[in-house]
Order: structure tokens, then C-alpha cells, then sequence
């Protein structure tokens, strides 16, 4: 295909409507039309022509009779417009000259070919016949018998700028039409929007009650299976949620014991205890996570609150770390959010960026469009862009170039919280090396 004739078609491809709704529309009001077209192109040739030509034909017969005993313009010198309008002067037809046809509107009158041609058969000559419309519609004649006169003829029982029937008609019929293709089309649309709705909210960790099924056969078999779906995935997840739950209880009381124990070694073995004590440490920031990866937070009440402040909380928390902390503060409206699970975003950020980074980390908040933002730098490594959204997956770890630390649930944490609060979250290398990680949460 040329290149010309494809952007054509793909001009024409994006000007189609894409969603069911609109396509419904689009394909009754194009057969509406086309059935308009052929209705209205069927009365025109089958009713109103031939009344026309009938019309035509008796203003022919009353041409001839006018014409058929000659005109008498030398008897009580009489012109021939002045005789001709005495014999029409009861049949409602006006003789004129040019220069008086053309004042009483002849100029505004439109030419009928098809008119014209059957007049001149009726009258044995070269006729032209033109219509014109003010208080009443009427037939304008150039008769061949007189072809220097106008004889105008009025059609008072015709009127174009009445409303006829026919158009009434096809007026009702066509709001009609488009009316119930359009509740059709509302009908059938609504439990896809419902549906659609419903799986959104599964994507973000959220089961809504069951849908009702209605609509037709095939959209409720469609929403039963997505009921009996979203059933299965709720109670996967409360069931999973309760296994891990379980487990990391179950794991915290041995390492107390454990803890507890190391505490009564004697000082010889000092080495060992911190050792132990650490390992500690790290297992139950590893069950903290786990913990905090379950957690639900859509039931928390969310309230409006100021993001800068979060950022200052967390760099007077984390000040007494070594290295260097700094904060970059953009003028930022309150937003709606849940500020325990944000600044726990904040807080698994700020920790990742000491851990991987050389001890400098800053903290941005700004503005961006319809999003209020804040992102963590650092001077690490960096990591592999190509991989970038793979590190956001539970249990996945970072490349080489910046360790292993951890159990893989940080960004997985932060992801699934960006997502409830309906945010973006991204991770890109900084141009003069290390890595930033940009928050955007909507103001509304």
C-alpha cells in the first residue's frame, strides 16, 4: 500500500470511535441515515415528482387555452399584456412583461430543467418554467407562443416553508431511532463500565461486593466468572496474608529466646554476641517487612496533608546517620493520603539511597501538572535501566553493582502504596551518576 493511502487510513482509523458505546451509535445513525436517504429519495420520485408534473401538465392546458383564440391588441388599443390579463383575470395566473416580471421577483426565481422540458412538450416550443417562493409558492412560465412574457401562476395550497408531512415524518422517525439506539447502547454499555470498574480495583489489591448480573446472556456469563474470580483472589489473599502472618509471629518468639540467651555469654565471647545480636537485628527487619508487604491499608481514613512536611520528619530521623542529608522543599498544596503509609515510602526510599550510596542522599519535593512529587537521590552505582520496573516485583533483588541487601520487599512496598494512592513511582540513574527514584501522588 503507497504510504499516502496508509496515513490516510490511519487519519481515518483514529477519527472511528473505539469504545462499544460510540461504535453502537455511530452504526445505527449511519443505517438511520441511509435509511433516510433512500426513504426521502422514494417519496421524492414516486409521490411528490409526479404531483409536480401534474401540476405542471394542467398549467400547460391553461397556457394553451389562453393562447388558442389569439390575442386581440389593436381593438381599444390594448398591449398584449394587458390583453392576456384580461382573459386570466379569474383564473389567478398574471401576465408580465421582462422589465415587470423581474420587479414583481423573477430574478429570485430557481430554474427547473426537468420542468422546463416537460412544459416545452406540452406547449410545442422552447418553455422555461422556474419557481419562486414568498407568501405563496409560484410557477413562473416562458411560453413559446409569447417568449418576451412572464406568466406567473400562484400555488395557494403549496407551500414550501410549511413543514410538510413528509419531513415530520422523517424528523420523528430519526429522533426516534437515534434515541433508542442510544438507550441500546447505554443498556449494553453500563454493566461493561461496572465491569470495568471492578477489575480496576482488583488490579490496585481491592474486592468489591459481588456485581449484579444483568445485561445480556453473554455479559452475564462475563460477570459471574469475574465474581467467582475476584472470590478466589480475595480469599488467596486473606489466606496468604495469614500465613505470613503466622510464620513471622511464630519466627519472633525463638529470636527473642535467642536474644535473651546472648545476653547472659560472658564477655570473652563479646564478639560472638554482637554477631548473634546482629543477625537478630536483620531478621526482624526482614519480618517487618513481610509484615508491612501484607498489610491493607485501604481501610485507613485518608486525610489532606502536606508531603513537605513528611520529608522534614523523616530528616530529623534520619540525621543522626553518617554522611550527608539534604532537602530541597518546592511550595506544595496539601493532597489527600494516608500519611503513615507515605512516610513509610519516604523512610524505605531514604534507606535504600544510604544503604547503595556513598553517604550522600537528597530529598526533593515539586509540582507537576495534577501530581504534587518528591524524589530520593543518591551517589551509588546506579543500576540497570532495562531492569528497572523488574525491581519493583516482591523478592527481586538489585543488580550487582548495588548489592544484595535485604529480602526484595522494599520497592515492592512502595509500589503497592503508590498504587493505592492511584501514583506513579519510577527508578532512572541521575546524569553525574547515582540513582533517583521520583514519587508523584494526585492532588485530587
Amino acid at each position: 500500500m503507497p504510504e499516502p493511502a496508509k496515513l490516510v487510513l490511519k487519519w481515518w482509523q483514529r477519527l472511528l470511535p473505539r469504545n462499544a458505546f460510540s461504535q453502537t451509535v455511530v452504526l445505527i445513525g449511519s443505517l438511520l441515515l441511509i435509511n433516510q436517504l433512500v426513504s426521502y429519495w422514494s417519496v421524492a420520485v414516486y409521490f411528490i415528482k409526479p404531483s409536480y408534473e401534474q401540476i405542471n401538465q394542467l398549467i400547460a392546458r391553461q397556457i394553451n387555452i389562453l393562447f388558442v383564440d389569439g390575442v386581440d391588441v389593436g381593438r381599444e388599443h390594448l398591449s398584449m399584456v394587458d390583453a392576456l390579463n384580461a382573459k386570466v383575470r379569474h383564473d389567478g395566473m398574471t401576465v408580465y412583461n421582462l422589465k415587470q416580471a423581474r420587479k414583481a421577483g423573477l430574478d429570485n426565481a430557481a430554474y427547473y430543467g426537468f420542468l422546463s422540458e416537460q412544459m416545452s412538450g406540452y406547449l410545442g416550443g422552447e418553455a422555461e418554467v422556474r419557481f419562486s417562493q414568498g407568501e405563496t409558492l409560484n410557477v413562473w412560465i416562458r411560453p413559446p407562443q409569447a417568449p418576451k412574457l412572464w406568466i406567473k401562476v400562484p400555488l395557494t395550497s403549496i407551500n414550501e416553508s410549511d413543514l410538510s408531512p413528509l419531513t415530520l415524518y422523517l424528523l420523528v422517525i430519526g429522533a426516534l431511532s437515534v434515541a433508542g439506539g442510544w438507550l441500546f447502547a447505554r443498556k449494553q454499555n453500563k454493566p461493561l463500565k461496572r465491569l470495568q470498574k471492578a477489575a480496576f480495583a482488583v488490579s490496585k489489591g481491592q474486592f468489591p461486593d459481588p456485581l449484579p448480573l444483568s445485561g445480556s446472556t453473554e455479559i452475564v456469563e462475563v460477570t459471574h466468572a469475574f465474581n467467582q474470580m475476584a472470590h478466589s483472589m480475595k480469599q488467596l489473599e486473606q489466606d496468604r496474608a495469614l500465613l505470613m502472618a503466622g510464620i513471622s509471629h511464630d519466627l519472633r518468639t525463638p529470636l527473642t529466646r535467642i536474644r535473651l540467651a546472648s545476653e547472659m555469654m560472658v564477655e570473652d565471647d563479646q564478639y560472638l554476641k554482637d554477631g548473634i545480636v546482629g543477625d537478630i537485628e536483620d531478621m526482624d527487619a526482614i519480618i517487618t517487612q513481610f509484615i508491612a508487604y501484607i498489610r491493607n491499608d485501604e481501610d485507613v481514613a485518608r486525610e489532606l496533608f502536606q508531603v513537605n512536611q513528611l520529608i522534614q520528619e523523616i530528616s530529623q530521623q534520619e540525621s543522626h546517620r553518617n554522611g550527608v542529608l539534604e532537602t530541597s522543599l518546592s511550595e506544595c498544596p496539601e493532597i489527600l493520603i494516608h500519611p503513615v503509609a507515605i512516610k513509610r515510602v519516604l523512610s524505605n526510599l531514604v534507606e535504600n539511597a544510604f544503604r547503595y550510596g556513598n553517604g550522600w542522599v537528597k530529598i526533593s519535593s515539586f509540582q507537576q501538572g495534577r501530581f504534587v512529587g518528591f524524589s530520593v537521590e543518591d551517589d551509588g552505582p546506579g543500576i540497570d535501566e532495562a531492569t528497572a520496573e523488574t525491581l519493583f516485583q516482591p523478592f527481586t533483588q538489585g543488580d550487582s553493582a548495588r548489592g544484595s541487601v535485604g529480602s526484595g520487599l522494599g520497592l515492592a512496598i512502595i509500589k503497592r502504596i503508590i498504587d493505592r494512592h492511584n501514583g506513579k513511582v519510577s527508578l532512572a540513574n541521575r546524569a553525574n551518576g547515582g540513582l533517583i527514584a521520583r514519587v508523584l501522588l494526585p492532588k485530587t
